[in-house]
């Protein structure tokens, strides 16, 4: 008996493992790259915002991340529940920013605590300490290109990290229920937070960027169709460019995570296409879960994927 189209294009999916591009010292680099982190005070700092609600105590904050670049974002608490609560930590998608408070409030309805942070130098207050010897096309994605060492989200992975070490000292936060989220740009970068870090108990990922990246660079897609673009002026680099992107794809990281993680996809995203995330999800072994949307593109599952997430969400803590 044939396929229905949904089978055939799924069993495609879940069947997709495109070779690892990993090379020998992975975790050496890692390893390396998260002492350096953590070798730089977190100077910790939280201010009240006046906020114009009830029910919720708001605060602005900042900690040094990867290098002494000031990472901005809030601190949402709910005042409806008392004790140590949950903490969502939010991680944008590309060229935006940790937004405002509004729009964290369907999880604090829950009972959560939030914590939102900028990605250095993209739309928000965070600027970029950081310093690259070599040029760069459109977009903060192809900076750093031909060192690992200098690649623009070696620093962003661990200032994302630095927010668990943020969420962790406040004395309100349950560090045993840290929950990454993230869209897109966001959820690479809760790909690998989760695979560089224990610490998280769930990660909520959507329509998520940075996996299968030579393929994403090949098809032009999304924000590394800038990469493309230098690629275009510097062919002779790309193995070079490669290489250095091979520390970052988050299939090569996927099989560290150990958290349960809840992802989803849209089949018609242009942007990050669901196929290249599969690259990663296929390689997860922790318990996970992942939501497909056929028809939709690169806004995912939208209202309706928010509502299963706060249903699942809610499930999760019980």
């Amino acid at each position: 008996m044939d396929m229905c189209y949904d089978e055939a294009v799924l069993k495609e999916l879940f069947e997709y493992m495109p070779p690892l591009t990993r090379r020998p010292d992975f975790d050496e680099f890692w390893d390396n790259t998260k002492k350096i982190a953590r070798s730089v005070p977190l100077n910790p700092e939280i201010i009240p915002y006046d906020y114009p609600g009830g029910y919720v105590d708001v605060y602005e904050i900042s900690y040094n991340g990867f290098d002494e670049t000031r990472i901005h974002g809030w601190y949402i608490k709910p005042t409806f529940v008392k004790g140590k609560l949950p903490c969502l930590i939010n991680y944008h998608g590309y060229m935006g920013s940790r937004g405002r408070p509004s729009e964290y409030m369907k999880w604090v309805i829950l009972g959560i605590s939030v914590i939102a942070i900028d990605c250095r130098e993209q739309l928000g207050d965070t600027g970029n300490c950081a310093r690259y010897s070599t040029g760069a096309a459109r977009g903060v994605v192809s900076k750093g290109l031909l060192d690992k060492n200098e690649y623009y989200y070696r620093a962003v992975y661990m200032d994302c990290l630095k927010a668990i070490d943020f969420a962790c000292q406040l004395p309100d936060v349950d560090t045993d229920r840290i929950i990454i989220h993230g869209i897109s740009q966001g959820g690479a970068l809760g790909m690998a937070v989760c695979a560089l870090d224990d610490r998280p108990f769930l990660a909520m990922v959507d329509v998520p960027s940075n996996s299968n990246l030579e393929k994403r660079i090949e098809g032009s897609h999304g924000s590394f169709s800038s990469v493309t673009e230098y690629l275009k002026r510097f062919p002779d680099r790309t193995d070079k460019v490669f290489e250095t992107l091979s520390y970052f794809d988050t299939m090569n990281m996927a099989d560290r995570i150990k958290c349960r993680v809840l992802a989803s996809v849209g089949l018609k995203d242009n942007v990050c296409p669901a196929k290249m995330y599969f690259a990663t999800y296929n390689r997860i072994r922790s318990p996970k879960e992942i939501k497909i949307y056929p028809f939709n593109g690169h806004e995912g599952g939208g209202i309706v994927h928010e509502e299963y997430k706060l249903r699942y969400l809610k499930n999760a803590l019980k």
